[in-house]
């Protein structure tokens, strides 16, 4: 275990913890986070994840932006009032059946390429976490609930292909995170209740 190794996953693991709570801090530490996660996956040539990490500290720019905006409307009132963070919302089936095939073909293809072009380690394992990491992430941007379990099938693949790597922490840290997804889950489902409710009341 290294210093690098150790950081990474301390500043990951305080921005799932942020983002579980629906917590606007998660992006800064995810910045921070992300940027040494891609240093230490170029280390064990995981190619994938390295673009992923530019991809989280792009979109993690992007999130901070649009969860500090939103446009809600009050119940009875039909006036949209400003507010200071977007509200949670849900994937159509339509929309989740197109972005999941989008994603299977994304790993397929990227993954093929890093097969025959680099020295890449395991590269199709390796893209799947890349393409539906990008899925959850953009999920996680436009808030949508969808996000954590396809963050689940993530963290799923992603514990032993680190351990493969000897990422133990790393590997175990996502392992941790199976236990934040199902609570982010729980409390963005209840938040997203309690929306429907107050706008039926």
């Amino acid at each position: 275990m290294s210093a690098l190794e150790l950081s990474a996953n301390a500043f990951n693991l305080m921005s799932v913890w942020f983002s579980a709570r629906n917590n606007v801090h998660t992006w800064w530490s995810g910045i921070v986070g992300c940027a040494l996660y891609g240093v230490l996956f170029a280390d064990v040539k995981l190619y994938a994840d390295v673009t992923l990490q530019l991809f989280f500290i792009a979109s993690c720019v992007l999130g901070w932006w649009n969860w500090r905006r939103g446009v809600v409307v009050r119940p009875g009132e039909g006036l949209a009032v400003a507010t200071t963070e977007r509200p949670i919302t849900r994937v159509t089936p339509r929309n989740a059946a197109g972005l999941g095939a989008v994603a299977i073909v994304a790993a397929a293809g990227y993954g093929w390429l890093l097969h025959g072009l680099t020295d890449a380690a395991s590269p199709f394992v390796d893209s799947s976490v890349l393409a539906l990491s990008i899925l959850a992430q953009l999920l996680m941007v436009a808030r949508k609930l969808e996000t954590w379990p396809v963050w689940f099938v993530v963290d799923c693949i992603a514990v032993p292909l680190y351990g493969s790597k000897g990422l133990w922490l790393t590997a175990a840290v996502y392992a941790f995170f199976l236990a934040l997804v199902v609570m982010g889950w729980i409390r963005w489902t209840r938040l997203v209740r309690g929306a429907a409710v107050g706008v039926a009341a």
